[in-house]
């Protein structure tokens, strides 16, 4: 462009001519990369928010799966402790009492969590 507006003498008119025809060609093309870095950066954050979105969704599969786990695992080491008086270990049903009171546990949170989940 400095050239442009101070044309040396010895540069011919031709010459000019051409040079401001290259010179519009060359705005015309940095212009059409700057609007495709543009294009390429909102293009990125897209990816970026999709992929933060699914991996938000994925820990929180994770997590409420960890959740409705966690009743089996507390009963399960209340029954790995070598100590005397665990619950309900002389009922004969005593097994099947705690296997339900765990499993009833674990659908409430699961419904909770799951209805939580859907909205």
């Amino acid at each position: 462009m400095r050239l442009l507006n101070r044309p040396p003498q010895w540069l011919q008119k031709e010459d000019v001519k051409e040079l401001r025809k290259s010179t519009e060609e060359f705005a015309l093309i940095i212009n059409d990369l700057t609007a495709l870095g543009e294009r390429i950066k909102l293009l990125q954050e897209e990816i970026a928010a999709n992929l933060n979105e699914q991996t938000n969704r994925t820990l929180f599969t994770l997590t409420v799966v960890t959740v409705l786990a966690l009743p089996i695992n507390i009963i399960a080491g209340f029954f790995g402790m070598n100590v005397g008086g665990v619950p309900l270990s002389q009922d004969p049903e005593g097994f099947w009492i705690l296997v339900a009171l765990v499993a009833t546990f674990t659908l409430i949170a699961g419904r909770w969590a799951f209805r939580k989940f859907s909205n």
